[in-house]
């Protein structure tokens, strides 16, 4: 029999010097100053500082977006950075923090919006120049051309009154946010604050978020290659997809691939086709989908009102054990899912891959759900205009992230999940030492990621810097 030994005995104090926690976060920081993102802030919250005195307050939104990315929730986690003077230099107090923000109406949200579509310009230079270009977004074991934009709204719950929150569909309380993420990188190009009883269909609002993402992405992308705009059902409103066809006219080559609902002419068409047409649908690797099957509706259902060339394309497949079916459904058999696109029949590929490429659109929950972990979770204000800012700051700091993964990391690291980034990176410890007129960072030899935080520390150092 084997006895298990006991823990060291300790002795805990809080006596110790030069060290440090949270030292990873500043890979963060610093990669703002490098894609010009803090001066790009400062420039846009100048007026802000009218006698040139006191904290810079682009600098102090971009700490609020590092402490965001870094896992903060609130504006008083800010005291993990400002107690560590040696690491993140001065940051603001919690009261000036909120002095900013409250300062910030809607011009100088826009922009500052404007200032983060200039960082990530310079962010995607920088990976050209690297190496690292803009990766190609992936459906059925294939890239897909150019950029994806996924569109979609989530539920935040608000456990105290706050302006504009209201009474959600789900019979909770609180806002309804409206976003866009692109699908290559995972950044967050766009954000819309709405109260809680805001409809997830509004075509207007739609066509809000599109316009900002667009204008998050630089120019050579926007107009030189193909962009898809995904949505699910929400998002087939008449007035939405038309807009996304008149940008063509603009110069940007965009496509839509959006979900649709399952109405009767639908069901008819369904029950309509013939056996023979329907085709093994795909998994994400390109293997086939077991009990799936994809078919096209195109002409068997009035599309008048929709884009010339607008196609229809449904799969069924044998439900999974606890899903939600329609009486359809249930009658069939069958579980069914259709959805909307105006990729053309040459060139687009097979039917099955469209399909693939459609359901891809799920990835958007993840960067949803991790977004939730990085600022838009929770609100911090009675007011709306500061929260449509923390709103603003949160997709910052998940494009900070996204930014970190795609030049500064590799191997597993680069396409992992805050929560990990958080624990492996952000969160290290180290201690300070100093010697020859030099700050050093010391991170401890036994821990596990160390050489992959060094190694993500040079390669921010070597960086191309925009020219000043």
């Amino acid at each position: 029999m084997h006895t298990t030994r006991s823990r060291p005995k300790l002795v805990v104090s809080a006596d110790g010097h030069g060290v440090v926690s949270h030292a990873g976060s500043r890979l963060l920081a610093d990669l703002a100053d490098a894609t010009a993102l803090t001066s790009a802030f400062s420039d846009a919250l100048c007026r802000l500082r009218p006698r040139g005195t006191g904290h810079d307050p682009g600098r102090v939104a971009v700490d609020l977006a590092v402490m965001l990315a870094d896992g903060g929730e609130a504006i008083a986690d800010l005291a993990v950075l400002r107690d560590q003077r040696d690491v993140f230099g001065p940051v603001a107090s919690t009261p000036t923090a909120w002095r900013v923000l409250a300062g910030i109406d809607t011009a100088t949200l826009n922009a500052l919006r404007a200032a983060r579509a200039r960082a990530r310009e310079v962010a995607w230079l920088q990976a050209d120049e690297t190496g690292h270009a803009i990766s190609a977004s992936q459906a059925g074991g294939r890239e897909l051309p150019g950029l994806v934009l996924d569109i979609d709204a989530t539920l935040v719950t608000c456990h105290s009154e706050k302006e504009q929150a209201a009474a959600t569909y789900k019979r909770g309380f609180g806002y309804h946010p409206l976003l866009c993420f692109l699908d290559n990188t995972g950044e967050a190009l766009a954000g819309l604050l709405r109260p809680g009883n805001a409809g997830a269909n509004t075509a207007a609002d739609q066509i809000t978020v599109l316009d900002q993402a667009l204008a998050q992405i630089p120019d050579a992308h926007r107009h030189g290659t193909p962009v898809l705009i995904r949505a699910d059902s929400a998002g087939s409103a008449k007035a939405f997809l038309a807009h996304i066809r008149a940008l063509r006219e603009r110069g940007i080559h965009a496509f839509f691939s959006v979900g649709y609902p399952v109405t009767e002419p639908v069901r008819r068409a369904i029950r309509a086709l013939p056996e023979h047409v329907w085709h093994p649908a795909l998994e994400q690797d390109g293997a086939l989908r077991a009990s799936a099957e994809v078919a096209e509706l195109t002409g068997l259902v009035d599309l008048a009102g929709y884009p010339d060339g607008t196609r229809i394309i449904v799969r069924r497949e044998r439900p999974h054990p606890g899903a939600q079916l329609s009486l359809f459904d249930q009658d069939e058999g069958m579980r069914h899912q259709v959805f909307l696109t105006d990729s053309p029949v040459a060139g687009s590929g097979p039917v099955q891959h469209l399909e693939v490429r459609h359901r891809a659109h799920a990835r958007v929950e993840d960067h949803i759900r991790c977004g939730k972990t990085t600022g838009f979770g929770r609100f911090p204000s009675r007011h709306f205009a500061i929260n449509q800012v923390w709103l603003e700051l949160s997709l910052t700091a998940v494009d900070l992230l996204a930014w970190t993964r795609t030049l500064l990391l590799d191997g597993e690291l680069a396409t992992a999940e805050p929560k990990k980034l958080r624990y492996r990176l952000l969160h290290a410890a180290a201690r300070i030492t100093r010697g020859a007129r030099r700050l050093r960072l010391r991170i401890a030899t036994t821990w596990p990621w160390r050489h992959e935080l060094t190694a993500a520390f040079s390669r921010l150092v070597a960086l191309p810097r925009p020219a000043t």
